[in-house]
């Protein structure tokens, strides 16, 4: 149960990931304004906004091929009628996809208000609930010892837990 509880849970933030991206990307099209020092007509010229929304970009699709991955390893360890081996390996498949899916998702959110600009911060856009909603939800379980649980089995063959957290 631990690895399909936590697939969810990737999901989730990794929806949430994708939401500040889609905010992000309609806000700084239609409403961020330059850096004064940039010597730009628009916002979204800037070769550093143009980097860093390339990098969450990159950071949200490698989360959904990861979580896409867990998936595949999930179905392999339920036809497999459930073989020790087969569900350790989804779970931590799992954990690696709730890792980086943690990531995306916090790192997505931050960079909507970065890229975005003040303005992105008034109530009437909502967008806090993206970051607020990403800060709650990977708080549940900390991602920090998903890494410790595969660095332990690909390092050591250590099992990991069976447990919903992992």
């Amino acid at each position: 149960m631990g690895a399909i509880a936590q697939i969810i849970q990737a999901a989730v933030d990794v929806g949430i990931a994708k939401a500040a991206v889609r905010d992000t990307i309609h806000f700084v099209r239609k409403h961020t304004r330059p850096w004064v020092d940039s010597n730009l007509e628009k916002g979204y010229e800037d070769p550093l906004t143009l980097y860093n929304l390339g990098n969450v970009q990159i950071q949200v699709h490698a989360s959904e091929a990861l979580l896409r991955r867990a998936g595949e390893f999930l179905d392999i360890a339920n036809e497999s009628g459930l073989e020790e081996l087969k569900v350790v390996e989804a779970s931590i498949a799992v954990a690696e996809a709730k890792a980086l899916a943690t990531e995306a998702a916090l790192l997505a959110t931050n960079k909507l208000f970065e890229l975005a600009g003040t303005k992105s911060t008034l109530e009437e856009f909502n967008y806090n609930r993206h970051w607020r909603n990403a800060r709650a939800h990977t708080l549940h379980d900390p991602v920090r010892w998903k890494y410790y649980a595969v660095g332990n089995y690909f390092l050591n063959g250590v099992y990991p837990p069976r447990h919903p957290w992992l």
